[in-house]
């Protein structure tokens, strides 16, 4: 049961953004994800390995989205703060994708190729969807620079976060056993 609700809270999450931003607004997107990871946060007894792969997913997603604007190669409907970088809705996305990693997404912890595969084809398709079924990102004509981009960078960020969340999982685990002390 918890693996469904964190795949459909994901997806309603991602929804909101990209209709939001489809309609020119960012705070859809970001109160739906604010929602979802203080939820997911509240219920997980690793907090601080989820706390941290926020971190990394929110780094990870200026870099590649925000090379994404620079580079012209996407412009993104509400692009609140700039046009050159990742707008705060897709940074909420983001955010609320890492809640994802350690449950929904756990199996690519223990295989990086499929993190990478699952990556490089994931993240395009998202952002195809977004663009053409909802107006919440324009890719560049042609397309083939952003969309290889997306898959460069999707599969990358797959990786290091399923890499991070394993070796935080055991980390976590290591620190959690209580050790006996002998007199």
């Amino acid at each position: 049961m918890k693996l469904w609700t964190n795949v459909l809270g994901y997806q309603m999450v991602w929804f909101c953004a990209v209709i939001g931003a489809g309609l020119g607004l960012a705070w859809p997107g970001v109160a739906a994800a604010t929602a979802f990871v203080a939820w997911q946060l509240a219920m997980s007894p690793q907090r601080l390995v989820e706390a941290r792969l926020l971190v990394l997913a929110l780094a990870l997603g200026a870099i590649v989205d925000g090379m994404l604007a620079w580079r012209g190669w996407a412009s993104y409907a509400a692009p609140w703060p700039s046009t050159s970088f990742s707008p705060i809705w897709i940074l909420a996305l983001w955010a609320a994708f890492s809640q994802t990693v350690t449950q929904s997404l756990g199996i690519l912890q223990r295989n990086l190729m499929l993190a990478l595969v699952f990556g490089a084809i994931g993240g395009p398709l998202a952002y195809l969807g977004a663009s053409r079924g909802f107006g919440a990102v324009t890719l560049s004509t042609p397309d083939w620079p952003s969309l290889a981009w997306l898959a460069f960078g999707w599969g990358i960020a797959m990786v290091l976060l399923s890499q991070a969340a394993r070796r935080w999982n055991t980390a976590s685990q290591h620190e959690a056993v209580p050790v006996e002390v002998s007199r």
